[in-house]
């Protein structure tokens, strides 16, 4: 939700369609730049989001942090942690995910980058 919210365009009034927006954006952007994305939501959509160009998923238990603890337990499990970015405005999470091996970017920044339709 960190990169939702570097818009103050309202999204809190519905974070579902935030959320199904936000997928909209990177799917296309993920075309665009020939990336692949994971996007982890606090809970599951409502309706559900369903995509065949990202993978959309979100954490096990609904709980402060939840998407950060999924997050950090994919990294882990990932064979090859510096090949993966994670993009977040919590400089705790950013510690961790770097302390692992994996780049970090803003959320802020990397709006500006979906918005615009620029590669990595």
């Amino acid at each position: 939700m960190n990169l939702i919210a570097t818009r103050p365009d309202e999204w809190w009034r519905d974070r579902d369609v935030a959320m199904l927006q936000l997928v909209d954006q990177l799917e296309r952007w993920s075309v665009a730049a020939g990336e692949d994305v994971v996007v982890v939501f606090e809970r599951k959509p409502s309706p559900p989001i369903r995509s065949t160009v990202i993978e959309v998923t979100n954490a096990p238990k609904m709980k402060r942090h939840a998407a950060d603890e999924e997050i950090m337990r994919r990294l882990a499990a990932d064979s090859r942690p510096q090949l993966v970015r994670v993009v977040t405005s919590d400089r705790a999470l950013a510690d961790r995910a770097y302390t692992l091996g994996a780049t970090v970017e803003g959320s802020a920044s990397f709006r500006l980058r979906i918005e615009s339709g620029g590669p990595f």
